[in-house]
């Protein structure tokens, strides 16, 4: 079954679950202690808005190398999320097992688009 190409970075059904992602850790983050609010509750929040945002950026760059940079450096946010998802868990700020498996949905989604960019013909 063949896709409508996105018209716009908000059609792409990865920026729409990474934008998700990046509203729950506001939500998640807002219980962290006021101790935390330049620390661990900044980073989380920088990290998963990067997310959206470089897939947003890399959506109307031209060459697929320069797509691809923007979709590795959300690769790069997500990851750093899935560390700050395990020292939330471990400093006992919240149970982050929901947002684990949104995150977990965003990465898969991530690689599938990132590959098809890599293995198209334009």
């Amino acid at each position: 079954m063949q896709r409508k190409p996105a018209k716009s970075f908000q059609d792409l059904i990865v920026w729409q679950k990474a934008h998700q992602f990046a509203l729950m850790v506001y939500k998640y983050s807002n219980n962290f202690p006021k101790t935390e609010t330049y620390g661990l509750t900044s980073q989380f929040r920088r990290a998963a808005i990067s997310i959206p945002a470089n897939i947003a950026e890399g959506f109307k760059k031209k060459g697929k190398a320069d797509k691809a940079r923007f979709l590795n450096i959300a690769q790069g946010s997500l990851e750093e999320c899935r560390y700050y998802l395990i020292l939330s868990k471990d400093l006992s700020y919240g149970d982050p097992a929901v947002l684990g498996l949104q995150l977990t949905e965003v990465s898969k989604l991530l690689e599938a688009y990132s590959s098809s960019i890599l293995n198209s013909n334009s």
